[in-house]
């Protein structure tokens, strides 16, 4: 199996990690360079974070899953491949197709076989094996407490597995003699509600505009608490202008 991370790789050099290249195709290439797909001739390419393939590399992939052939940049030749292909996103990818980012005939394509992984919260039968898995990854042996998992299993984990990972390793540092206790457990994210996380507990009955004000609020001091206060940080956590920053906590009356 050939894995690539799409989104890990700058959009330049992308196209030349999944098709190689040829002797002086561009600067800087001293040498023909075998890519991705033919590295996975015979066996199973997986592309990851597929939705962030750029549309004239969708064209591309488009015609290699149909032709099951590819061309190294420089050159014409046609280079026969046989492989498997593999996509996950953490995107929709439906919405994605209707917005045009993302090209309707490549969709169909793909979504040949679908697997959906449902968040760490709708499988929490799977939290104690990955506990466990995290655990044998520590240097020194490392126990954890019943009372210490049940405080794990009643998160809402809105980070998923990256979050539960986070916490385990946090856990074994700071667990006391080598066993984990539910003072070990610090989370990072909001403490759960009885329905999930904090979004669920939101009242949509209140009409459309007061929903989106409350998230609003919840936003705002949330960057706000991140930053420590400091605005020019949290108006860069939120993607916005400071002056429009400086307006919504008038708004909401926040210092």
């Amino acid at each position: 199996m050939v894995k690539v991370n799409c989104a890990a790789i700058p959009d330049d050099l992308l196209e030349a990690e999944l098709f190689g290249h040829e002797k002086g195709a561009f600067t800087n290439a001293v040498s023909r360079r075998i890519g991705r797909f033919e590295q996975a001739n015979g066996g199973t390419l997986f592309l990851d974070e597929i939705a962030e393939l750029p549309l004239p590399l969708q064209a591309k992939l488009l015609r290699a899953i149909q032709e099951k052939s590819i061309e190294r940049l420089g050159s014409n030749q046609p280079v026969p491949v046989d492989f498997r292909l593999i996509t996950a996103t953490a995107q929709d990818l439906d919405t994605l197709v209707v917005t045009g980012k993302f090209r309707e005939d490549l969709f169909y394509r793909l979504n040949v076989v679908l697997v959906r992984i449902p968040p760490l919260r709708g499988r929490r039968e799977d939290i104690p094996l990955l506990v466990q898995r995290f655990l044998r990854r520590s240097e020194k042996p490392v126990t954890i407490r019943q009372d210490a998992l049940d405080r794990i299993l009643s998160y809402h984990w809105p980070g998923n597995v990256r979050e539960l990972e986070n916490v385990i390793t946090r856990a074994i540092v700071l667990a006391p003699g080598g066993v984990i206790t539910p003072d070990s457990i610090q989370f990072s994210g909001r403490r759960p509600g009885p329905n999930g996380g904090w979004l669920d507990e939101i009242p949509f009955q209140e009409g459309y505009w007061n929903v989106i004000r409350k998230v609003e609020g919840h936003l705002l001091k949330a960057a706000l608490s991140q930053a420590n206060g400091n605005k020019a940080e949290a108006a860069r956590i939120l993607g916005i202008q400071r002056r429009l920053l400086y307006e919504k906590m008038s708004e909401f009356e926040l210092q």
